[in-house]
């Protein structure tokens, strides 16, 4: 097992190697980039004026030449004057010898300035709903198993399937319309994470502030896995109280209760507590349409808004944080679930 591991490990970084690879070329010759997205704005600039009569005056030629003259400055400024495996191998080797992300296009900051700014926010969402999944979903799976076939398991299956099949973000949208305020009942704010005057607030009333805007969406973060979680968690349940160690239970006279959730529940939850490697990557839980709905910059609305603007060292940086915490997180997850089943061996 312990060979099982070190090759996983050292498979993190091949893999880690391939996924920035893959999408530093992507981003190196898909259209529209920093370079062409900044002539474009300053031929703009040009037209209206804003460059003063230097920027204007001259034949359409002549600001053209200029143009190619800014466009030369700005590969070299943005590394485009360099083959892409080279301005990849430049990256690669600032990023791991000098831990350095590079600076954003936008925010003319840092980029791990940039991206830790947003660590906290996304941290308490995805936390947050982290334990409104397991605390819910597992109870109601348990429960629907033990119910199967009855009118609470097919009025809660119509309800679990019907959440899963609307998106977390639109479930914010209808939450917002009907209880945001504003709407008809004005129950909880429009978006955000802090009222106005926060820092004017007591201990307790900054407890209460962050829970009030806490709320409807953690609430949609959790809808994101409640239907699979709840029915992997019944679907498991069943599946064991069908094996024979099961019926062997019952024939030796335990009860019911002593049965279901000494025996069939430990096994059962093993697919669920597994689930717990991915604790590590609780940053990206986060959905970004969920933190655009509800005004939420975090980790994903961070990662989104750098796409859209082309801010590429912001988004790599994003790309950079979310697959190593992918990576160790699966390693975790088939650690635990070793811990979990001892029958389980990985050679």
């Amino acid at each position: 097992m312990l060979t099982y591991f070190i090759r996983r490990i050292l498979m993190v970084i091949p893999t880690f190697i391939l996924i920035t690879f893959l999408v530093f070329t992507v981003y190196r010759f898909v259209p529209g980039g920093p370079v062409e997205m900044a002539v474009v704005k300053y031929k703009q600039m040009q037209s209206t004026g804003e460059l003063g009569s230097a920027g204007t005056s001259g034949s359409n030629e002549e600001v053209g030449k200029m143009s190619e003259e800014m466009m030369e400055k700005l590969k070299k400024i943005y590394g485009f004057d360099k083959p892409f495996y080279v301005g990849y191998a430049q990256w690669l080797y600032r990023l791991v010898i000098k831990q350095d992300m590079g600076e954003s296009d936008r925010y003319s900051r840092p980029v791990w300035d940039v991206i830790k700014e947003r660590f906290p926010i996304s941290l308490r969402f995805g936390l947050i709903g982290f334990i409104l999944s397991y605390s819910v979903c597992i109870p109601l799976g348990v429960w629907k198993a033990i119910k199967h076939g009855t009118k609470f398991d097919i009025t809660s299956s119509a309800i679990v399937f019907i959440g899963y099949s609307v998106p977390g973000w639109v479930i914010g949208i209808v939450l917002l319309v009907y209880l945001g305020g504003g709407s008809f009942w004005d129950v909880f704010p429009l978006g955000g994470i802090h009222s106005q005057g926060y820092e004017s607030l007591d201990f307790w009333g900054k407890v209460w502030d962050n829970i009030y805007h806490m709320i409807l969406p953690a609430f949609c973060y959790m809808m994101g896995s409640f239907a699979s979680m709840t029915m992997l968690m019944k679907n498991s349940l069943m599946e064991n109280l069908g094996m024979d160690y099961v019926r062997t239970a019952f024939a030796k006279g335990l009860s019911e209760k002593v049965v279901i959730f000494k025996h069939a529940l430990r096994n059962s939850i093993i697919p669920i507590a597994t689930g717990l490697g991915q604790l590590f990557s609780l940053v990206l839980a986060g959905s970004f349409l969920i933190e655009r709905v509800f005004n939420i910059h975090g980790f994903g609305l961070l990662g989104y808004n750098s796409l859209m603007d082309r801010d590429y060292p912001v988004m790599l940086g994003v790309l950079v944080i979310a697959a190593l915490l992918r990576l160790v997180g699966n390693i975790i997850s088939d650690f635990l679930y070793c811990v979990i089943d001892p029958r389980i061996r990985l050679d």
